[in-house]
């Protein structure tokens, strides 16, 4: 399972990465993961208006994308669409951050998980 990360390099710049999560465990109902850390869920709706100027992340979280894609835009240069049903781990929260909007015209609903503060 892949997991789209966004960071901030130490000159500031934001870029893109891919994680890949380990399966730790097999069962009756499924392969998973190890446990990873969250402080809560977050439910967001985003209207196909929605365009977010630079910015930098507020908090380090995941972000799933539940029924429509959102493309994001690195500073260094490299743009994704993070389709409907994919993750991405935001963690650029210096720098000169990332571009955000909607794809054509589609709303979305997405959960935020916020991850503790280190």
């Amino acid at each position: 399972m892949r997991v789209h990360n966004i960071y901030a390099d130490e000159q500031g710049e934001s870029h893109f990465r891919d994680i890949e999560i380990e399966w730790a465990e097999e069962g009756p109902d499924g392969t998973t993961s190890k446990l990873f850390p969250g402080t809560g869920v977050i439910f967001r709706f985003t209207p196909g208006t929605w365009k977010f100027d630079w910015h930098t992340a507020t908090r380090r979280q995941y972000v799933v994308n539940l029924d429509g894609p959102n493309q994001i835009t690195a500073s260094a240069g490299e743009t994704r669409i993070i389709g409907t049903g994919e993750i991405i781990l935001i963690e650029d929260m210096h720098g000169k951050g990332h571009l955000s909007q909607a794809v054509e015209g589609q709303f979305r609903h997405s959960l935020l998980i916020p991850l503790p503060t280190e």
